[in-house]
């Protein structure tokens, strides 16, 4: 279907500092602007990953890892409802980027005696993602509870068969080579490897369980190309040692440096993937979001966001707000200004920070977005 919408880029994005190869020119600030963009054809948006994108999948598991309560979803406009974020997470914002609505999880499309052949909802999108999964599954899970990346692939297969039966074999590839597959994964397989009591380190160096990650992750990513998937958007892992979860233990709250050094392994492995499959498969493309740069330039120069805050979290309660999670039983509380807060929680961003990262995404320059941004990848 084709969307006809405005976009708004309400905030002056100014150079991002990228450590490694310097800051960006004058020539690439992002500036305040209002253009249309007309016949965009989106016809669905296919979500996977962990909680950064969880729409509420974990509300119809037993799992300790869900969001459906307060203080989460205080900025939402329906209350709580499984986001992990006091508001709308990047997944929202890019539905909203593409002219589509945020799809439905998974889980509630087949929950209450439903099923997939009983309802049109899988057109628009599904989302899979699951607040603590991994690319690992079982006991190499950090939750091994909720919906790992194999299983997530799982279900989209049966999407998959469900769509060929409501548009046919062609309408269905036709469909598919249109929308958007967004993956955000690998956050909490690497701090199941950095937790204080992991045994992992024992088994590997950081490279070696890195590329496991990377090699678990290419059949899965095959998987769903051969399930009709061609345009791809995915996030690399963020400054995971930067969040107040992993600033609490050290001295002065500083970041866990080897935490990051584990992100930015992960991220060089995932690039090389992606690569490596655009080379194998000429007609699939994708766009990369470095997500690591942006968010370190949020850390080193806040206040070009409008953010004040960059350690402690927003909700929460005792050092930095990382003693207990956004629970308000727990007796937790949050501050009155989300905005200036880069974290929502001892883990999350703020739905500030999440529309800061959707805005990059979708047309941010080759340097935070590559080898092209999410508006370049929809006119493909």
């Amino acid at each position: 279907m084709a969307a006809s919408i405005n976009l708004i880029i309400t905030s002056s994005f100014l150079c991002v500092l990228l450590f490694e190869s310097g800051g960006l020119c004058e020539s690439d600030v992002l500036h305040i602007e209002t253009y249309a963009i007309t016949e965009l054809d989106v016809p669905g948006l296919y979500i996977f990953g962990d909680s950064l994108v969880d729409f509420g999948n974990n509300n119809y598991l037993d799992t300790l890892a869900r969001a459906n309560f307060p203080y989460n979803g205080i900025d939402f406009p329906t209350g709580p409802t499984g986001r992990f974020c006091n508001g709308k997470n990047v997944a929202d914002f890019l539905a909203e980027k593409v002219g589509l609505p945020s799809p439905p999880p998974y889980l509630s499309l087949v929950s209450e005696s439903k099923n997939l052949s009983s309802t049109n909802a899988t057109v628009t999108g599904v989302s899979f993602a699951s607040g603590g999964s991994g690319v690992f599954n079982g006991s190499e899970a950090l939750d091994p509870s909720t919906i790992s990346l194999p299983e997530q692939v799982d279900y989209y297969s049966l999407v998959y068969d469900q769509l060929v039966q409501q548009l046919g074999l062609d309408g269905t590839r036709t469909h598919l080579a249109k929308s958007l597959f967004l993956l955000v994964i690998g956050s909490n397989d690497l701090f199941n490897y950095f937790n204080i009591d992991s045994k992992l380190p024992a088994q590997y160096t950081v490279q070696q369980y890195v590329d496991r990650m990377v090699s678990t992750l290419k059949p899965l990513l095959k998987q769903m190309y051969g399930l009709g998937a061609r345009k791809f958007v995915v996030s690399g892992v963020g400054v995971i040692g930067c969040c107040p979860a992993q600033r609490k233990p050290n001295n002065n709250s500083e970041c866990n440096l080897e935490a990051n050094y584990g992100s930015t392994t992960y991220n060089d492995g995932l690039k090389a993937l992606l690569n490596e499959l655009k080379l194998e498969s000429s007609d699939m493309h994708y766009t990369y979001f470095d997500t690591y740069n942006v968010m370190s330039d949020l850390i080193q120069r806040p206040e070009t966001y409008g953010i004040t805050e960059i350690k402690e979290a927003c909700c929460g309660r005792g050092n930095l707000k990382a003693d207990v999670p956004c629970v308000q039983w727990f007796g937790a509380d949050y501050c009155p200004n989300r905005k200036d807060h880069l974290f929502w929680d001892l883990y999350h961003p703020t739905e500030s920070t999440y529309n800061i990262f959707a805005s990059f995404l979708y047309n941010g320059s080759q340097q935070v977005t590559t080898p092209m941004n999410v508006e370049q990848l929809v006119n493909i």
